[in-house]
């Protein structure tokens, strides 16, 4: 899966979001026992960070796969980036979902949603909302309403949202994110910036037991695998890659 994923874009990511209903603890020994634990299964992770709105356990930037772990206020993040295998995506995510609820004391009914996230990010030299629009419009009713002369594109970010199921507890939603193309970005030493697209998948609602979190993480990442595959890389990637090498913008 990563590997074939990799030769589709730039960089390639899979982030989670655990999320609860009352603020997280926030002791010295609470945390660090926490993010300890996580050190000791993935031994890489060792550069603890306090930011503004966070505390951060990361591996090296240069280190591939890169892992990060973030904790807010009211959620447990994590990301692998360029993981080689889908295993290698998800045991970090696992990991922490399996231990968080003990140190963290995060109840069943405390849980709000679980977020799991795959993003792809493609290296686009010009605008990138021209690229977007040229990519993902022409042959839809939306051409006609753009044929406008002498326009130029400022803003192409298509989001959809969708609610699966009768119980509606699991959403999806597909996203394009363009950015500016100033040279000022954060991939300034790195080449250009990158046009995203992200599949994120949420699942809401309490649980009967916290040991059911790794449970829905499989089931989130069953999901987003598939369509992964049968929609976001031929509906999305696809285009939008083709339309960066066509180099027209």
């Amino acid at each position: 899966m990563s590997e074939s994923y990799r030769a589709l874009c730039t960089d390639f990511y899979v982030n989670q979001k655990l999320t609860v209903r009352m603020e997280l603890p926030r002791s010295r020994d609470t945390v660090l026992d926490f993010c300890e634990r996580i050190r000791r299964q993935f031994p890489e992770m060792k550069a603890f960070r306090k930011y503004k709105d966070e505390l951060a356990l990361e591996s090296s930037q240069a280190e591939m796969p890169h892992r990060w772990m973030a904790l807010r206020s009211n959620s447990v993040r994590s990301g692998v980036v360029n993981p080689p295998t889908p295993e290698e995506a998800y045991s970090l995510h696992a990991s922490i979902l399996e231990s968080a609820p003990t140190y963290m004391s995060i109840s069943p009914l405390d849980v709000d949603y679980v977020e799991l996230l795959y993003g792809f990010d493609l290296a686009a030299n010009g605008n990138h909302d021209a690229i977007v629009l040229d990519a993902l419009i022409p042959g839809s009713p939306l051409a006609a309403l753009l044929d406008i002369p002498n326009t130029t594109p400022i803003d192409c970010q298509p989001m959809i949202g969708l609610s699966l199921g009768k119980r509606g507890d699991t959403e999806v939603y597909f996203e394009v994110k363009t950015r500016a193309t100033s040279g000022m970005g954060p991939r300034e030493s790195e080449g250009p910036d990158p046009i995203s697209v992200y599949l994120t998948l949420r699942r809401f609602g309490s649980l009967s037991d916290t040991k059911e979190l790794p449970g829905v993480l499989a089931k989130l990442a069953k999901l987003g695998e598939e369509l992964v595959e049968s929609r976001v890389v031929p509906g999305l990637i696809v285009p939008i890659r083709e339309a960066i090498s066509s180099g027209n913008q």
